[in-house]
């Protein structure tokens, strides 16, 4: 029976010993980091909303509601986020959202791998293209990597708005694979994340510019 490399992950991490934490995601557990974050009910359930400073201007930055107590080097993060778009988004906003992982103290350095929904079903190829994204801060932006590798750290799956999607990044060393939903292949994979294997850190959920970020059942498993 063939495994997928999904299975080939969790089966590796397993082989060194995980400690599982599901997170209790209420505002309270949560540092706001240039976000506003905010406790919500929606579809008749408990989430947390986040929302990025309107007076930080310059696209990946340091925007998320970090995970109080959360240490993580390797493991699995997993959480469910819905997307939409503020009343004041422009044109080019994308409904981005996603994590930040390997958060140092001072929030200057961080991984990250977060998602466009408006462009999973758009009618022009090449923003369905640009559906997926890795950066690295602060070194790394998108525009960066976009111009200097082209196609490497961003890719196409299918996702909108105004819709749960389940993220599951399985970090091993410097390689991060990025699933979604209950798909059995990653829809990303970067196999050089900049910060290098051994940076570790903290754990935080991602907005960017225009987007009404909901997150819901966060759940890390991280080596002991």
């Amino acid at each position: 029976m063939k495994c997928s490399a999904w299975m080939i992950s969790i089966s590796l991490l397993l082989a060194n010993g995980l400690f599982a934490q599901k997170v209790k995601l209420r505002a309270e557990n949560l540092t706001a980091n240039q976000v506003y974050v905010h406790n919500q009910r929606l579809q008749g359930e408990s989430v947390v909303q986040v929302v990025k400073d309107s007076t930080v201007k310059e696209p990946d930055e340091p925007t998320f509601a970090r995970v109080n107590a959360a240490d993580f080097k390797e493991g699995v993060i997993e959480v469910k986020v819905l997307s939409r778009l503020l009343p004041t988004a422009s044109p080019t906003d994308r409904g981005f959202i996603g994590l930040a992982f390997r958060i140092n103290d001072n929030n200057s350095k961080f991984e990250c791998i977060y998602i466009r929904p408006t462009n999973g079903r758009a009618n022009d190829q090449l923003r369905r293209n640009h559906a997926i994204q890795y950066f690295s801060y602060p070194a790394y932006k998108f525009s960066r990597l976009r111009k200097e590798s082209p196609e490497q750290y961003e890719s196409y799956a299918d996702m909108g708005l105004n819709e749960w999607i389940k993220m599951t990044i399985v970090v091993q060393g410097q390689t991060a694979k990025l699933f979604l939903n209950n798909n059995k292949q990653p829809s990303l994979i970067v196999n050089d994340l900049k910060h290098g294997a051994d940076a570790s850190g903290g754990i935080g959920l991602f907005v960017d510019v225009g987007t009404e970020g909901y997150f819901k059942d966060l759940h890390i498993t991280a080596l002991k």
